[in-house]
């Protein structure tokens, strides 16, 4: 699509959107290290979308990471849906979930410190 393998234009366009005056992008997790390791790119916001806990269903998403992998590799934004409002039974309410989300994600934040 848009012809050329997908990282190289997942970078080509996060370029052209900062070189626009953007300051962040919308991207999977699968390309966060590339751009935030790039001097062009690095200081963009990255949202990113696709976080699946461990215990998450995969479901429909074929370029995910785990919230803590995510914060490691430099998201600053976390989109997650359906891990929280349909998980799984084994790990209770939506309440239970979102706890066990945020602890994941301090214990990342602690990692970058």
């Amino acid at each position: 699509m848009f012809g050329g393998p997908s990282e190289k234009k997942v970078f080509e366009f996060a370029r052209i959107a900062k070189e626009c005056g953007a300051d962040g992008i919308i991207c999977a997790p699968t390309d966060l290290k590339a751009i935030k390791a790039s001097e062009d790119t690095e200081k963009l916001l990255c949202v990113v979308p696709g976080i699946r806990p461990a215990w998450a269903e995969v479901g429909d998403q074929s370029r995910y990471a785990t919230p803590k992998q995510a914060i490691l590799d430099g998201a600053d934004y976390l989109v997650i849906g359906r891990p929280i409002t349909r998980p799984p039974q084994a790990v209770g309410s939506p309440l239970v979930a979102m706890r066990r989300i945020t602890e994941e994600i301090e214990e990342a934040v602690q990692n970058l410190n």
